[in-house]
């Protein structure tokens, strides 16, 4: 059923990298050789499921995805590159505000998550043949406390664990319920922190996909460690095969 739709994905790369203390914006960080956008891009390039790709990228920075990201690899599915908001919300609404009328599926994902596995991005669509709507993430790990409210450190309520998911991305949905998600939060000055929980906003259930631990959005210069282990730990998996 997926192969008669039109399948696209937004990829957020607007962010203003506060966290990790760079001149540059944390996705043009080269990981192994690259940068971290461009290893995000490559997955959806690469799946045989995603029809076309849209990058939304600072306003002051297109010209430089066109030219340093998307025209030193090659990526054929890339068919604009959008500017941005001074927020992910509003950089998502710019995106759906671009997005032609004939795309049916629609994933967002982040720039700076370039580890997802392209199982991981397959499993999820599949999934949305099944479900309306999908988050892809893992389980915690750890135990999660809430305090009373902002700035508190009194805690209020501990949550089972086992109830506890983190979520990552890709997020995934019919695209015609992610623009009225959209529609309602504007009317209703509604903020959020993911696409899905919008999504939940307008009635629809959100079903969460197994991803991975190693899909990690790069945030502080402690997650660029990381990410070299992890793409050190891919070739090898490469050399293998």
């Amino acid at each position: 059923m997926i192969d008669n739709m039109k399948v696209a994905v937004l990829i957020a790369a607007a962010g203003m990298s506060n966290r990790m203390k760079s001149d540059i914006n944390k996705t043009f960080i080269k990981i192994d050789g690259k940068p971290v956008l461009a290893h995000a891009i490559q997955k959806f390039e690469d799946c045989d499921y995603i029809d076309d790709i849209y990058v939304i990228a600072r306003e002051e920075e297109v010209d430089y995805v066109w030219e340093h990201i998307i025209g030193e690899s090659d990526f054929f599915k890339v068919k604009d590159v959008i500017a941005g908001g001074n927020t992910r919300q509003k950089s998502i609404k710019n995106g759906l505000n671009r997005l032609p009328d004939d795309v049916d599926v629609l994933l967002t994902h982040d720039g700076a998550r370039p580890f997802i596995h392209i199982e991981t991005i397959e499993s999820s669509l599949e999934e949305l043949m099944v479900k309306r709507a999908v988050c892809v993430g893992v389980p915690v790990k750890d135990t999660i406390k809430m305090t009373i409210d902002d700035g508190s450190e009194i805690v209020h309520l501990t949550p089972k664990r086992s109830l506890l998911w983190q979520a990552q991305s890709p997020q995934v949905f019919m695209a015609e319920d992610l623009r009225r998600a959209y529609v309602y939060a504007a009317r209703e000055g509604i903020e959020a922190t993911d696409d899905s929980s919008l999504v939940e906003k307008i009635g629809i259930p959100v079903t969460m996909v197994m991803g991975s631990y190693d899909n990690i959005k790069i945030t502080t210069p402690e997650d660029l460690i990381i990410a070299e282990l992890f793409a050190k730990s891919s070739e090898g998996d490469k050399d293998e095969l």
